[in-house]
């Protein structure tokens, strides 16, 4: 099914880091580049790992306003100011150093992922460090500095690419590029996740639906607290499938966020890496049935980061790559995790009985 897969590593966005207090750990998405590569997909002959880049301003200036691409190079840099107004301090968003920069690596690594599969010399390519889904075109949110899946999206569109899906199965609604392609019909939004009455960022409801010429293009699945499974996946299957097919998108785009899973600290839904796998079956046969292969998935979110997000991305990208894996995960790889995480780090791709 699947043709070339490429892998983008970019270990430089290991300098994406709030600071050691802060659920947000670059650790999330190393741990997952090594697992992916202690179970040695990267060596399968269709897939290809493929390095980063930064963003230029320009591309960034594709979403963000350009005083506040300033504002986060300034803040990164140590600079005083008024921060606030931009997003920026204490909690969710506090200042680090080299701030722009690394935003614009893990932006820079998805539009590299998007370079691959728009010029074919990939069908899917993902990229684990992305998926900063929150940031708004002047101002950070949720962790969010740059909006790395919205300004990929927006590259693509500059390259004559008519039509383009977005699904995000984040447990946070994906705020950011629904509110920036809130009136662009040619782009769909999809988001499922744990409602907005119940968690950050307090939006995503049903009724939120686009504007002008894009009504009906932005769709929400808000779920309950101590959504499981089986639900959660009722709800995927009944509307992401029909939708994404009804609108034919040239290239499908992904946020693979797994802050859903029952252990997570910062939700209340109640997934398994179960629900993981078949997510990533059908976005895969979404792919190849609505999109021409075209396939583009980011990472996201995910607080259980030696836990779960490397066990769940690596599902994901198995899938991608139509790779058979055992269930049982590498010694080395275990070791070093459990080393890093916690004795508690499961050995096995599926979760243990809870």
């Amino acid at each position: 099914m699947s043709g070339g897969v490429a892998l983008v590593s970019c270990r430089e966005a290991r300098i994406y880091d709030h600071g050691a207090q802060h659920p947000l750990k670059p650790e999330r998405f190393l741990l997952t580049l090594d697992l992916i590569e202690a179970f040695g997909i990267p060596s399968h002959p269709n897939v290809r790992t493929v390095g980063c880049r930064s963003a230029s301003d320009e591309e960034l200036r594709l979403v963000h306003t350009p005083d506040y691409i300033e504002a986060t190079k300034a803040a990164g840099r140590g600079e005083g100011g008024e921060w606030s107004r931009y997003g920026y301090g204490p909690g969710d968003n506090p200042i680090f150093p080299q701030m722009h920069e690394a935003a614009s690596l893990v932006v820079g690594a998805s539009l590299v992922a998007a370079g691959e599969v728009l010029s074919g010399r990939a069908e899917h390519a993902f990229n684990p460090a992305g998926g900063l889904h929150h940031a708004m075109q002047s101002r950070a949110s949720g962790f969010c500095v740059y909006d790395d899946p919205a300004i990929a999206i927006a590259w693509l569109l500059t390259q004559g690419v008519e039509r383009i899906a977005y699904v995000d199965v984040d447990v946070h609604h994906g705020d950011g590029p629904q509110a920036i392609f809130y009136t662009e019909p040619r782009v769909l939004t999809i988001s499922i996740h744990e409602s907005g009455r119940y968690l950050f960022p307090g939006t995503g409801f049903e009724d939120e639906t686009g504007a002008g010429e894009a009504i009906g293009t932005k769709v929400n699945v808000p779920l309950p607290p101590d959504t499981d499974d089986a639900a959660w996946l009722e709800a995927f299957h009944a509307t992401v499938p029909k939708r994404v097919r009804e609108f034919s998108p040239d290239v499908l785009v992904t946020q693979l966020g797994c802050d859903t899973h029952r252990t997570d600290p910062l939700a209340h839904l109640l997934l398994t890496t179960l629900a993981y796998r078949e997510a990533a079956k059908v976005l895969h046969e979404l792919a190849h049935e609505a999109a021409g292969g075209r396939w583009i998935a980011t990472g996201g979110g995910g607080y259980q980061w030696a836990r779960v997000v490397p066990r769940a991305w690596t599902i994901a990208f198995a899938e991608m790559a139509e790779a058979q894996l055992p269930d049982e995960l590498p010694a080395e790889w275990l070791a070093a995790a459990r080393e890093m995480g916690g004795a508690d780090v499961p050995g096995t791709l599926a979760d243990p009985p809870a």
